[in-house]
């Protein structure tokens, strides 16, 4: 006989009580922790430098920003910066398009002005006066004169045209090595100098708002009377200026820090580039105060600060992640 008793309902767990595989358990957040690696690897040096400099500005602002007109607009456009530099980053790493990655690998060069020419802004942050007169009496106790006004006793058009091309060298310090060991695909010694070069930069941008400096151009135009006329390269450098000139930063020279940057890795990487530019490096350091933009202190502080940027960028180079990761 069928037996008639009830078969014995089966308990069905709630989607409370069940428990998941836990390869199904938490999807998001397995997936949330390989994203993060995943742009962590894409990053390098460079952008972590970057990230600490744009982090020491927004902290700046928010402490002071009572001393500067638009703080909040710079803040935003900071965050924006590295949400960029992200993006870019993790696109170029996972990509082969040959535009992406040369923007991804030479974005450095127009952050560079960028974050110069901001200081025009950001000078005065902290401390509103200027502090010229003490590299004023430090060069006029180191040479006995003040430099910028000694020199033009010995102005024509054809010395001033060529002390304002040597100024003008320093562009091209920027980009002749970082090219050479770009196109022969050494990326160690390109990112090395890369960093090298911003963390030089940068120092002498957190130097400047801490240190503000004018220049003699400002600070001694009463005395620098001798004006310093003379053909194509100065009527360049004067255009250039007439919309690019910062007043603010001058202290240490951010022309000679990047410079002496490249002759250093020159000499490690290239040294016939060393010797092929050390002429015109030497007459770029004297441009700059021949021209007024800088005191000799200016020029010191400046190949101190190269020299330490670059000492401190082929340290972080030998780092484990130095080197951003890219699609193969």
């Amino acid at each position: 006989m069928n037996s008639c008793e009830p078969v014995a309902s089966r308990e069905i767990p709630s989607e409370d009580t069940m428990e998941w595989p836990a390869d199904v358990r938490a999807p998001s957040a397995h997936n949330s922790s390989r994203s993060f690696d995943d742009v962590r690897r894409s990053l390098g040096a460079f952008e972590w430098v970057t990230f600490a400099y744009l982090g020491w500005l927004n902290a700046m602002l928010a402490l002071f920003h009572h001393n500067v007109a638009n703080a909040a607009q710079y803040f935003v456009i900071h965050c924006w910066i590295a949400l960029g530099i992200i993006c870019l980053a993790w696109a170029a790493a996972h990509s082969r398009n040959r535009v992406l990655r040369f923007a991804r690998d030479w974005y450095p060069l127009p952050l560079y002005i960028f974050f110069f020419e901001e200081l025009q802004g950001l000078v005065h942050a902290i401390f509103p006066g200027w502090f010229d007169r003490w590299l004023i009496q430090f060069d006029f106790n180191f040479a006995g004169v003040h430099p910028s006004v000694w020199l033009a006793r010995f102005s024509t058009p054809a010395l001033n045209d060529f002390m304002q091309f040597a100024y003008m060298t320093y562009f091209l310090y920027l980009v002749i090595l970082p090219a050479i060991l770009y196109a022969q695909k050494d990326r160690i010694a390109f990112w090395n100098v890369m960093v090298s070069t911003a963390i030089a930069n940068y120092t002498i941008y957190f130097i400047a708002v801490l240190f503000p400096i004018e220049s003699p151009f400002y600070a001694l135009a009463v005395t620098n009377t001798t004006p310093l006329t003379g053909g194509y390269f100065t009527t360049a450098i004067e255009f250039i200026e007439r919309f690019g000139r910062v007043h603010g930063g001058a202290f240490p020279s951010a022309h000679v820090a990047g410079s002496a940057v490249a002759m250093l890795a020159s000499w490690r990487y290239r040294r016939w580039l060393f010797w092929v530019c050390q002429p015109f490096f030497i007459s770029m350091c004297v441009s700059t105060v021949y021209g007024r933009y800088h005191y000799i202190a200016d020029v010191l502080a400046g190949i101190a600060v190269g020299a330490l940027g670059f000492a401190a960028g082929s340290w972080l180079m030998e780092r484990r992640g130095a080197l951003a990761e890219i699609a193969e």
